[in-house]
């Protein structure tokens, strides 16, 4: 439910948006030769791959993806990928919405 609450939410803002159910297939969709910008996880994924793995395997594939991950648990944070974005549950979209605009701006600003 929250999922799609955040997908939408997202598509509200003017974001293009693809929606996984579990860790593999969020891993087929950026395998899968979109320009994709942005992922935005929870560590805690249906299916075999965690947030922490998922983010790990996506950084192989897209090197400039920007990862945000969020939990509603406290969390060993040692596998976050370099230059990631780490976001305590409960949390508002708008959260989510400004962290994806300040990270698409910087990189359109440098």
């Amino acid at each position: 439910m929250l999922r799609e609450l955040i997908v939408g939410e997202l598509a509200d803002a003017g974001f293009n948006v693809l929606e996984a159910e579990s860790g593999e297939a969020a891993l087929e969709l950026l395998d899968g030769g979109r320009s994709i910008e942005v992922l935005f996880t929870d560590i805690r994924l249906a299916g075999f791959l965690d947030g922490w793995q998922l983010a790990q395997r996506a950084r192989a594939l897209i090197p400039e993806l920007h990862v945000i991950y969020a939990s509603g648990y406290t969390v060993d944070r040692t596998g976050q990928v370099p230059d990631s974005t780490y976001i305590k549950k409960p949390y508002l979209p708008s959260a989510i919405i400004d962290e994806i605009n300040r990270r698409l701006s910087a990189v359109a600003n440098a």
